[in-house]
């Protein structure tokens, strides 16, 4: 969109700043530009599950958060995103020693966009692919 303000790196930052979910999750932003975020989280004892894997739910707001954020970053200055809709496909589990999430906007629109993300496990210098995401999000004055 036309009039949506201009992405620099310290505006994503506050915007995880002012969320203290992102904040206690440890999900940070690294990367962005119109259309597009990227974030990662270090991984912790507190975000895998029972069985040694990173918690389903932990790759679900991180792919969340970064796909909303890259709405906002297509957003007309004013207005807010908010998550309509939300799929996630967790294609394998989660190991290694940190998250990254890429997010995109595919459709930006006036009242609703529509965003993917892919989230991947880093464990070294291997990347694996483990979950695919897709949100609707409404956009509100």
């Amino acid at each position: 969109m036309s009039n949506a303000p201009p992405v620099t790196i310290d505006a994503l930052r506050a915007f995880f700043v002012s969320a203290p979910f992102m904040v206690d999750l440890g999900i940070v932003p690294t990367a962005c530009a119109a259309g597009r975020v990227v974030t990662h989280v270090e991984l912790a004892a507190q975000h895998f599950q029972h069985t040694g894997v990173v918690h389903a739910g932990v790759i679900g707001a991180i792919a969340d958060h970064t796909m909303g954020a890259a709405a906002q970053t297509m957003a007309p200055d004013g207005h807010w995103v908010l998550t309509a809709e939300f799929k996630v496909s967790l294609l394998r589990a989660g190991r290694g020693q940190r998250l990254e999430c890429i997010g995109v906007v595919v459709k930006p629109g006036r009242q609703l966009s529509f965003t993917e993300a892919e989230v991947f496990a880093i464990d070294g210098d291997q990347r694996t692919l483990i979950a695919k995401a897709s949100d609707t999000t409404a956009v509100v004055e």
